[in-house]
């Protein structure tokens, strides 16, 4: 197990209020070095804690590897423990990444190699399944989990709520792993591609990538966290605006839209009971049942809106530290904007930033987030 140490850059703030949010962190492959640097840049802030933390696929993966840094070493130990555990992702992708990476120079035609390389992986892993072209079921990221984190130390000491989702096959839906039950077999569940390796058994069931049923869940935060503020870091664009043509864009498309589903369906139960709340519909008997929760969200479209499809297997150094780069600077300004609000309100509006619904003005000029249309489709 590696000690975790680094050097601070946290900015002094020893008179500010400590304020804790919940953060939910996507998957998307080598993408999850986005979420890296967005982590890395919050915890430059010594206001701002983190009480629980849910995660799938790589975000899983970072939710893990933070837990583990921030009870070895504070906010240090969780900024040294992401680098660690992306620097060694980095040296074993080198040699196990079935989609290598190209050299980071631009010389003509090697964009079209790259391309050909993911597409010959890609017709394999559709013609053949990984108990056939991966019999003995090998992952190397079994031994960079098991390097990187004390899961037996998380199990007993660890102080961030951890909630880690997967697809159970047979039933289809999401089971969610709570701290005293993390493992790197449940990390290694919630990442699992199936089209790359074997359902991960845990406990007589099996298990595949939680991005098919929860990317990530956010219920947990509603029944176990005090905190009402949930920042959700965003790898899966919610909106491009260009249409796909080529069948690996088509492809990724349809699987962005599907890991969103889920995640789209918690934000409109939560627009939905912040409609009762504000809009005083709930007898005095129910208004202690339901919480207001407050949503922020740091969103990947732009800052990744470039990169294709088969950079979520280069696992070069030079491309996850552009891709953390980019993560902190989408956290600073968002930081910038948004940090008085914690605690108070959501920076998102949910209806016309996530569920395509047009707001509404009341009386006074000032905006609601009840929408007719909603209301119409709900039945109400």
């Amino acid at each position: 197990m590696s000690t975790v140490k680094a050097k601070s850059t946290a900015r002094p703030r020893s008179s500010a209020k400590v304020r804790k949010i919940n953060l939910a962190l996507q998957g998307g492959g080598a993408h999850g070095a986005f979420t890296w640097g967005v982590i890395d840049r919050l915890l430059d802030e010594p206001d701002i804690e983190f009480e629980g933390l849910s995660g799938t696929s790589a975000g899983a993966v970072n939710a893990a590897v933070l837990a583990h840094g921030l009870m070895e070493g504070g906010r240090i130990g969780g900024q040294a423990a992401l680098e660690d555990f992306w620097r060694r992702s980095s040296r074993g992708g080198s040699v196990w990444s079935p989609v290598r990476a190209m050299p980071q120079v631009p010389i003509p035609g090697m964009e079209m190699l790259t391309a050909a390389t993911y597409a010959a992986f890609d017709t394999i892993t559709r013609t053949f399944s990984p108990y056939e072209f991966n019999p003995f079921d090998i992952n190397p990221l079994h031994d960079l989990l098991t390097e990187s984190v004390d899961f037996e130390g998380l199990r007993r000491h660890c102080d961030i709520k951890l909630f880690l989702s997967a697809t159970n096959v047979r039933s289809g839906r999401v089971r969610v792993f709570e701290s005293s039950e993390v493992s790197a077999d449940v990390v290694m569940a919630s990442a699992c591609l199936p089209f790359l390796f074997q359902a991960v058994e845990i406990d007589g069931e099996h298990y595949w990538d939680g991005g098919y049923v929860g990317n990530p869940a956010l219920f947990p935060f509603f029944y176990n966290c005090e905190s009402r503020d949930v920042m959700i870091v965003h790898i899966n664009p919610m909106v491009r605006d260009e249409v796909p043509k080529t069948a690996p864009d088509i492809l990724n498309r349809i699987n962005e839209i599907s890991f969103n589903s889920s995640l789209l369906d918690e934000l409109r139960a939560i627009n939905f009971v912040s409609r009762l709340i504000e809009q005083e519909w709930l007898k005095d008997e129910y208004k202690d049942r339901l919480r207001h929760i407050l949503v922020h969200s740091v969103r990947a479209d732009a800052a990744l809106r470039d990169l294709p499809v088969s950079s979520k297997f280069d696992v070069s150094w030079s491309f996850l530290t552009n891709l953390r780069d980019r993560g902190r600077s989408e956290a600073n300004a968002w930081l910038e904007a948004n940090r008085d609000a914690i605690g108070k309100e959501s920076t998102v509006d949910l209806e016309s930033q996530y569920l395509g619904l047009p707001g509404v003005r009341r009386a006074d000029g000032s905006q609601t987030r009840i929408s007719p249309a909603l209301m119409e489709d709900r039945g109400d």
